[in-house]
Parts: C-alpha cells; structure tokens; sequence
C-alpha cells in the first residue's frame, strides 16, 4: 500500500465504520474451545467503548506513540522502541485497537492463531504480554481480570480518525481548503502496508478494513478535485487508480467525469464499456445506476456535467495574496458623492454578486486617481488582495487579454509552468483561482468590454473596478459611473449639434469613433467637431482617421487657444530640468512599463539619482507607480512626453543614444541569464557587444525571474530597435539571447510574432547576419510548436544567409537543427549528415556545447537506425561534455538521449533514473516542453517494464504539462502509448479512442506513425 500525498477530503469520519463488523473470527477460550462469554475482539470498534466494557482509557503514556498505519511500531519521544516477534507485536496491534479497553486471552488467542491455536497458546500469549510490558512499561501494559489491556490512545489511527471527522466538518461548512490540509495530514499517516507482517485473521481483517477506508478518503478527495476544475491533473491519478483497482466503479466513474471535462469524451465513454465488459467478465453484473446515469450524461453533452462546483483546484505553491494597488495620493479631496457610491457598491461584493464598477475618463481629469483611491479604502472587504493592470487602451496595441491573465496568474501564485497558453484555458484557471476569495481587480484604461471579459472574477465575494476612455454599455451586470466627463449618448449628442445631423447619421460609427477618441471629454469633443464644421469637404471618418494616429492625436485635438496638452502642460511646466529630461526621454521606450534598472540605463544615471526623478514623476501625475521598482506612463501622457522630446528640447543622437543604452542593457543582462544557464556556451561570445553593462546575478532562479519578468517590455524593445539599421544586429541577439522565452511556452507568441518582425526588417535592409539569426530564432520556435516543415524551412534559408555574412554561430544550429528535425520526419541518413557536419562545424569554433548537443541528437538518429549501442557512446559522450561544464540544462538533455538509447538496449532502470534526472531540471528551469516529453520517455520505460498503471500515470501527465505546447504530433505521440498502456488493464475502449484520435493527427500530418497506429487498432478492433 502505498503513501498518498497532497490534499485529501474524507467520504466520511472512520468513526462511522464497526471495525469488528462481519470479521468473522469467533470468540476461543485458551484450550480452543468456544468462549459462552465476553466480547470478541473482532466486535470491537476503532477507538470507541464497547457496550458493557466498564474500563474506560486511561490519558496516553507520556511520550509514549504508537503505529499501526504501517509496521507496527512505537517510539517514546523520538526514541524507537522494540516491538519483538510478529506474534508479539500481533498482540500489541490487537490492544491498540481496543482503544484502551481489555481484551480477554481468549481474544488475543483467536486475533492470532484463529480456528487453530497451538496447544501452548496462553504461555506464549503470557510471554509476548510480558516482554510488551518490559519494553513499554507496567503502567502501559496492564493485565486486568484474565486478559490485557493497553493505557494509552497516543495512536497514529485514532490522529487519522480526528483529522477525516474534521476534514469532514470543514468540508460541509463548505470550507474545501481547509478540509484538504486537514486529510492531507491524515492520509500522510499511512506509511506502507498497514499492520505489516502481522501474522493472524484479527490483522488480516483490519489491513483489509483500513485500506478500504484510505480508498474512500482518496475517492472523495479525487471528487472534490473535480468539484473545483482539476480534471487535467485528476486524469493521471485516476488513470493509475484504476489500473490498481480495476473493479472499483467509483474510480472509473470519477475517471470518466474528469476525461469529460477535460474535453475527451470519447475516451471517457470508452471507459464505461471497458468496465461495463469487466464486470460482466469478472462478476456477473452491471455496472451501478450511478455509473450507468453518468454515461447518459455524457452522450447527452450535459453542460452542468461539465461544469466544476465552487472551488480552487489545488495549488503547487502557496497562494499568493497580490497587494498590486498604485499608491493613492495622500491629500485626496473632493469626489465625495463618487467615493461614496463607489464604496458603498464595492461593499456589497462580500456575501452577494461580483460587484462591477466602470469609471469612464480620461488621464488628467482623475478616473485612475479615483479608482485607486475608492480601491485602497475598499480594502477591508477584499481580504485576499488586490489586483491591477493597465490595458493600454488607448494604445495602437492593446494588452491582449492572455497576457494579462498570465500576469495575474502568476501574481496568485501560480508557476509559469501550469499557466496554460489560450486564452480561455487562463481565464478559466484564473477564476478557479479566485473563486471563494475576496479580490478586487482594477482593471485601468480599458479598450473595450470584449477585453475584459475574460479578466473579471465572475465569483461572489470579487468585484471589479474598470476605468476607460469608453463608456462599457455592453458590459453586463456594470455599475457604469462618468467621471466628468459626458455618457458617449451625450458626447455624440454634442458632437451631432456642432457637425450638424445629416452628416453624423451618415456615418454613426465613424462618430463614435472620434467621440471615442476624445474620451467623451466635453472641451476635446467640442474642439474635433468644430475643426471639422468649419472644413466641409471633410467627412465624419477623414477626422475619426486623423484621430487614431497617436502620434498627432494631440495635435490634432487643439483648435485655436483650446488645446488638450493643456493640461499636462500644467504639470510639466513646474518640473525641474532634471525631472523634466527624465519625462521626455522615458517616453521614448515602448512597452508596458518600465523597471528602475532600465530607467536608470534610458537617463544613464546611477539607480539612486534615478529612483528620486522617478517618484517625483509620480508625484506630480505625470507618472504612475505600477508596483515597488516599477513605472508606467498612461498613454496620453507617454504621447505628451514624445511630443515633448521632438521638440528642440532634444537632438535625435540624444533620443537614438537613450533607446540605444536601454537596448544594450537589456541585451548585456539577457546575455547574463543565458550564461548562467547556459555555462560554457559560446553563443554569447558571438553577440554584438554593448556599451552599457545589465545587471548581474547569481543565482538562476533570480536570472530567470528577471527575464520572464521583464518578457514584455524586452520584446516591445526587440521590436522598437529593430526598426533601425544600426540596431537591429543587436535587436535580433537579444532576441536569441532570450529564447527561453519561446522555449517555455509562456511568451512563445509573442516571441514568434518579434521574431518574424525582426526577420522582415533584416530583409529590408539586406543584412544578411541578422537574417539567418532571426531565421534560427524562428526555427526554434517552430520546432518547439511541432511545426517542423516550417522548422525545416527557416533552418535551410538560414545556412546561406550565415555564410554569406561569415557567421558561424547560425550555421552550426542550422544543421543541427535540421538533423534533428531530420529524425522526426524518419529522414534518417539524412539526419545523420547533417549531424556530422553540425559536429564538425561547432568543433570548428570551439563550441563543445554546441558539440554535445549535435552527438545527443545523432544518437538519436543511430537509434532510430538500430544501431543501439553506438547511440548510447554518443549520448554519453554528449552529456560527459555538459556535465564537465556545469550545463545543468543542457546536461538534462544529454540525460534524455541517453534515458531513450538505454530504454531501447532494455537497461530499464539506467534508463528512469537518466531521465528522472532531467525531468527534474527541465522542470526547475521551467522548460514545459520538455518536461512533457520526459514524463513520455518514461511512460515508455515503464511500458517495457510493463509498469502498466505507472506507464498510463506518466502518459496523462505528459498530456497535462504539454497543453498548448509541442504540436499535435508529439501529444498524438503521447496518446498512442497511452493506449498502449491502457489495453492490458483492460481499458480497451479507452485505449481505442487514444488510437484513434492519435490517428487523425497523423493522417492529417501524413506521418508515417499512422501505420503503427493502425496496426495497434486493428488486433483491438477484431478482439
């Protein structure tokens, strides 16, 4: 039996189950005959007082603990005591489960020997009684009235007891958190086999009994997991479950909700006739009606079925409770009747309806300063924490809502690793996430309605605050509040006033647009309306077109002395020089926001000096504070400060040198990460050099957070710089320099998007350098996605751009990228030349990581090939090379190749302990895709080690972590050897809906797997 860990919830309290219940062992007296009188100690139950039984238990020994939820044992204090002879600690096992009651010989002789004692069986039982009594002490061991009885209740069991009743408890207060910590204590207490070694029927009875009831406990933890919408990680559990314990219909049935609801439906009806035809093969019988309704639902799509209950799945991590408000102003007046509705609104989010409040506005009128205000004083009722983002709607690009929730995501506490890559995957994590906690999310300059949607709550007990320059009128359930500013009816009204009626009608949605633009500002409405009744050859869209290039917006909204600039000129105008440079030049860099430490490379002054420019910035409005060590511009603003620095206050080589130092910076630190991970790897002593140094670190886990931290606003650099021929060689290394960016599945959209943009500048300006890197970033990105012809592609068109400009850093990955891909497409011999020229060309310059990774790769092409034992010499070869460098990451991977040669030489055990090794790594340094493939490579050992139960376990996980990465023909992969896991559980409908959705992927790629396929399903079809 083995230990279960992690959050657990009880069906019910053992307290409920007669633990002496139909044990069948009869009452003997020491001479075999039956006893007239007396309990039998198989009638006793788990911890209570027998009917009749005047003893009462003593208080526990002090420092004096037993178990039985494992070897039977005892300690005093932390001491291990000596429990003898299996008879001997048979006897004890049978008085602690008295309960501290006594137990007759006669009882203690039937516990042991049953139906047949030996004839000495009452010398022998005084004999273990007495060395017990020496070895726990006579006040422990009593003898009371012919029998024995044990004064202590210091019992792993009766703890288990205590914990699954309170886990109950909490669990109908509907606290499911609460009653998960609890059964997590209780199910760790099992450790092993109960009763291990015990000899006797009494032992054999109770070891049956107990592992029932740990049964029950992990089923009904399993149906609170799908309750709260862990179905995905559920699967692998039950999965090995029910391989173990193919007759219980309570697993299956908890399998098939969870296949369910993660959308394999097939699958889960298949479940249902694999245990409907093992019943009736092993039983007689039909499956329960409960199963029988549960499959009915299923073929009937039920919506409710699919729906989790109320609760949060369960976290890796502790939940983080997210403190993100800006800071409010100190000297806040005014705007009491808003700060009053507001509030009062926000007040009732506790108990009832998510509360949603939308501020419409504009930056410089108040809505963000109001919000964050009402926001801080609403604290009190949102308890769990506060959550905040800029959506930059007024922006050309808009923050896209996965990325936002990606943010958010992590923020709660959740590991890049689990946050999954659509957008409805993170939106449905993120309210599992929030729901039964109190959080208020300010959701600031919002584009429209279809943006934030996904980012609201949608739980009791959360509220929203939402500020935009438009007003949310398709926003359900939303408390709509005009900061003022007017109602886009009113502002439309206005506007149709000084154009005149016929010409608004004309174009309405045109209208709205410039009215959109002018945030429903009255003094900005009215100055774009007059601009455009005085030009009548004008229509409503040439105005609303001129309104949306944010780079005159401001200019175009000013008629006369009217201008909007007005009112941040206000502001500027009292900044001192210093501060006031700080305004311009921090305008210039895209992105989100900005850190301290790149602000501090944009002005080139020392982090100090720049700290105090920046919070005076934020003193005066004119820059916000996103969170400690972090900047944000609002978008008017940030187009106020670009207008400011085209003006004569700076000359174009002082802008190019600012954007040119935040561009090194980034470059030089991600040049930093990558060699911390990446040690002795020569990539980096072929990036452009910089003239301004990054930041340093040692540790790799603050290396990496800084990257994925700083993932956005690096990118948007990416893109800015490469716009510009003399920075675009250093725009694309930074792009390189950051691939685990893409590689992680995390940001790979993004990157592949940048990627492409760099590649397309590169083009324009016929730099053939920066081409073939771009090239190879793309590759990569595409071979992470399982998109290998494109892979394929941007590998070949790289090679002549990287001769062409004598570099040799592409040319080396280009080969080795394109031997590996090689094998994936069954290119064997041509895999293998491009292997060897890979080999030969990083020798060539050095690079014994490159070197390690192109023989890793050829060992897999000699696998492939059968040539077994020549790939295990490359393998070894390849991660002896790491490993002398300290290449932690990449020595995983020499360890994968190495796992895959050993498993096909059937070295099985070599072969999970090389890859149990990597599956560590990969999943320290947050490398999804390949943590998948791991987790696969070891199904496949446990497969041959016909681990079935193990092999389906694995498979499932492998599904889970490569959810949204990899491509579908690595999860078609992973799907194929997951019904070769199943099939000999007998789960063969199961099996067959793997195969055949595994099937389709390859027919669609025209993959050669789909022949193995077939032949899996063809035996399976005719059995």
């Amino acid at each position: 039996m083995g230990q279960d860990k992690g959050p657990r919830v009880p069906a019910q309290a053992l307290g409920t189950h007669d633990a002496g219940a139909a044990l069948g062992v009869p009452r003997r007296r020491p001479d075999g005959a039956p006893d007239s009188g007396g309990t039998a100690l198989g009638d006793a139950t788990l911890g209570g007082t027998a009917p009749g039984d005047a003893a009462s238990p003593a208080p526990p020994a002090p420092g004096l603990r037993f178990g039985v939820l494992g070897p039977v044992r005892a300690w005093r204090g932390e001491e291990a005591l000596a429990t003898g002879s299996p008879q001997q600690r048979a006897v004890l096992a049978a008085l602690l489960l008295r309960g501290g009651r006594t137990a007759t010989a006669a009882e203690l002789i039937d516990a042991l020997w049953g139906e047949e004692p030996p004839s000495q069986a009452l010398a022998a039982l005084r004999t273990y009684a007495s060395r017990l009594r020496k070895a726990l002490g006579a006040e422990v061991l009593v003898s009371v009235d012919g029998g024995y009885a044990l004064r202590t209740t210091a019992l792993d069991l009766t703890r288990a007891r205590e914990l699954a009743a309170e886990a109950e408890r909490l669990r109908t207060a509907g606290d499911r958190a609460g009653a998960r910590a609890r059964l997590a204590e209780a199910l760790d207490l099992w450790d092993g086999e109960v009763l291990a070694a015990v000899p006797g029927p009494y032992a054999e009875n109770q070891r049956t009994r107990l592992e029932e009831w740990r049964l029950t406990l992990l089923e009904t933890r399993l149906d609170i997991d799908l309750e709260v919408g862990a179905h995905a990680e559920a699967v692998s559990e039950l999965t090995a479950l029910t391989a173990a314990h193919p007759l219980r219909e309570r697993l299956r049935e908890l399998l098939m909700l969870a296949l369910y609801r993660g959308g394999r439906q097939a699958e889960a009806l298949a479940v249902y006739a694999d245990t409907r035809r093992l019943l009736a093969d092993e039983l007689g019988v039909d499956p329960t009606p409960e199963l029988s309704r549960l499959q009915q639902r299923i073929l009937q799509g039920d919506a409710e079925l699919a729906r989790p209950v109320e609760e949060q799945a369960p976290a890796a991590a502790p939940v983080a409770r997210p403190a993100q408000l800006p800071a409010t102003v100190p000297d806040f007046t005014g705007r009491a009747s808003f700060v009053r509705e507001l509030g009062d609104r926000l007040a009732t989010a506790e108990g009832s309806v998510m509360a949603v409040s939308a501020l419409a506005g504009i930056g410089g009128v108040g809505k963000t300063t109001l919000a964050v205000h009402v926001a801080h004083e609403a604290r009190p009722h949102f308890p769990d924490g506060q959550l905040y983002v800029d959506l930059q709607g007024a922006g050309a690009q808009s923050a896209a809502p996965e990325t936002v929730l990606g943010s958010f995501l992590r923020a709660l506490g959740t590991p890049d690793s689990a946050i999954p890559d659509s957008l409805d995957d993170r939106a449905a994590l993120y309210r599992s996430t929030l729901d039964g906690r109190r959080v208020l999310v300010l959701l600031d300059n919002a584009r429209d309605a279809a943006q934030i949607r996904p980012l609201l709550p949608g739980t009791a007990g959360c509220a929203a605050l939402v500020t935009s320059r438009i007003r949310m009128v398709d926003l359900a359930g939303a408390h709509l509040v005009d900061l003022d500013v007017m109602s886009p009816e009113e502002a439309l009204q206005l506007f149709t006033r000084i154009v005149g009626t016929e010409r608004v009608q004309a174009e309405r949605e045109a209208a709205l647009d410039v009215v959109a633009a002018c945030g429903f500002l009255p003094l900005a409405i009215r100055i774009a309306a007059s601009r455009l009744a005085a030009r009548r050859t004008w229509t409503v869209s040439v105005l609303a077109a001129k309104l949306a290039d944010e780079r005159r917006r401001l200019d175009e909204l000013q008629a006369g002395d009217l201008a909007v600039k007005a009112t941040f000129e206000l502001g500027y105008g009292q900044l001192e020089p210093a501060q006031a440079r700080a305004f311009r030049l921090l305008g210039l860099a895209d992105g989100p926001d900005i850190s301290l430490a790149a602000a501090a490379a944009v002005l080139d002054l020392p982090l100090w000096d720049t700290e105090d420019l920046l919070e005076a910035l934020v003193d005066t409005s004119l820059l916000e504070s996103a969170a400690p060590g972090r900047y944000r511009f609002h978008d008017l603003v940030r187009l106020y400060a670009r207008a400011c620095a085209d003006r004569d206050e700076h000359p174009p080589t002082e802008k190019a040198a600012a954007l040119s130092r935040l561009l090194d910076f980034y470059l030089s630190t991600a040049a930093r990460v990558y060699a911390i991970e990446r040690p002795g790897d020569r990539l980096v002593d072929h990036l452009e050099r910089t003239a301004y140094e990054g930041l340093a670190f040692t540790d790799r886990h603050q290396a990496q957070d800084w990257l994925y931290a700083e993932s956005h606003c690096l990118l948007a650099c990416v893109r800015h710089s490469a716009a510009t021929p003399t920075t675009l060689r250093r725009a694309v290394d930074l792009l390189w320099a950051s691939l685990d960016l893409g590689e992680s599945g995390a940001d790979s959209r993004e990157f592949e998007a940048t990627g492409a943009v760099v590649r397309d500048a590169a083009r324009a300006f016929g730099d053939a350098k920066a081409e073939g890197r771009a090239l190879m970033v793309l590759a990569g990105v595409h071979h992470t996605a399982g998109r290998f012809q494109e892979a394929d592609r941007d590998a070949e068109l790289a090679l002549p751009c990287a001769e062409k400009a004598d570099d040799p850093v592409p040319a080396c990955w280009s080969a080795n990228a394109r031997g590996i891909i090689a094998l994936y497409q069954n290119r064997f011999a041509e895999g293998e030349q491009h292997l060897t020229e890979a080999i030969e060309r990083f020798r060539e310059i050095g690079d014994d990581p490159g070197e390690a990774s192109a023989l890793c790769n050829l060992s897999r092409i000699h696998l492939a090939m059968g040539r077994t034992s020549s790939a295990i010499e490359l393998a070894l070869r390849g991660t002896e090379i790491y490993d002398s460098m300290g290449h932690a990451l990449r020595g995983a991977n020499g360890r994968y190749a190495l796992g895959l040669a050993l498993t096909q030489d059937n070295q099985l055990a070599a072969a999970s302990e090389r890859l149990q090794e990597a599956l560590a790594v990969f999943a320290d340094s947050r490398q999804r895709l390949w943590e998948g493939m791991t987790l696969f490579r070891l199904s496949e050992v446990d497969l041959a080690a016909r681990r079935y139960g193990q092999a389906a376990s694995n498979a499932e996980m492998a599904l889970t972590v490569l959810r949204g990465i990899g491509g579908e023909w690595r999860r078609a992969n992973v799907l194929t050897v997951l019904g070769r896991a199943l099939y000999p559980l007998g789960q063969s409908g199961r099996a067959q809906a793997c195969w055949h959705e595994a099937l389709g992927v390859f027919d669609a790629l025209d993959s050669p797997e789909a022949a193995q396929v077939r032949a899996l399903l063809a035996p399976a079809a005719a059995a």
